[in-house]
């Protein structure tokens, strides 16, 4: 975390660190590799492949970690912004009515998911700002959300196709009508709401710390807001 002069402060995600050095060990392990297949006898070669395909998947996961934003998340005096590799999307103080950590039944448990989930009280700006190709990413990556507090009728899961793939055009409360990919998001945020109480979600690998804590900081923000709103 770090901040700056107007008070934001950005968030730097845990999956974003280490990424040039795994790619330093990667090249070096290539360069190893190339000489151990080329010096040693050839009853060694498998293990010069062995060496050769880690020294790759360092390099890729350097490679991933390097190209993604330097920060995944601002928190603002006016929005919160989140950064990925594919867009952004920003929530409105105004427009965030809480934040929290999902909870899930296990038996006769709730357990807190490995993520903060957003409940908004509008979705207008969220949807006009959030790129095409994130909100693509984000249909993906949150669908395994959907089976999440799923109804005990639906044991097969069959009955969930539909809201995982909904593509009817969504009418916004201005009248705007979204059609595609962001109306496919918007009716996503609809379902979320149902099952796990929130619209938008951010996986706890996005973030520098616990879910619950990163929870606690944005609750501890807009509290601050709103006293200064009062104040003023």
């Amino acid at each position: 975390m770090s901040g700056n002069n107007d008070g934001s402060i950005f968030i730097r995600a845990v999956s974003k660190s280490n990424g040039i050095t795994s790619v330093v060990f990667g090249a070096i392990g290539l360069v190893i590799a190339a000489l151990w297949l080329t010096l040693l006898p050839e009853w060694l070669f498998l293990a010069g492949i062995f060496i050769t395909s880690a020294a790759l998947v360092c390099l890729l996961i350097g490679y991933f970690k390097i190209r993604e934003p330097n920060y995944s998340l601002e928190i603002a005096k006016d929005y919160i912004t989140y950064q990925h590799r594919l867009g952004s999307w920003r929530i409105h103080w105004d427009d965030l009515q809480r934040a929290d950590c999902p909870k899930v039944r296990h038996g006769l448990e709730h357990v807190p998911l490995e993520a903060v989930g957003f409940k908004l009280k509008s979705y207008n700006d969220f949807l006009r700002t959030i790129s095409p190709r994130l909100a693509t990413h984000l249909l993906m990556e949150q669908r395994p959300l959907l089976m999440q507090n799923t109804d005990e009728n639906c044991a097969s899961g069959s009955c969930y196709e539909q809201s995982m793939f909904d593509d009817k055009d969504y009418v916004m409360e201005d009248g705007t009508v979204l059609k595609g990919i962001k109306a496919m998001l918007a009716h996503r945020m609809v379902e979320l709401r149902k099952r796990l109480g929130f619209d938008i979600f951010i996986a706890s690998s996005e973030l520098d710390r616990d879910a619950q804590s990163f929870a606690q900081l944005i609750s501890s923000c807009q509290k601050t807001r709103l006293q200064d709103a009062v104040n003023e």
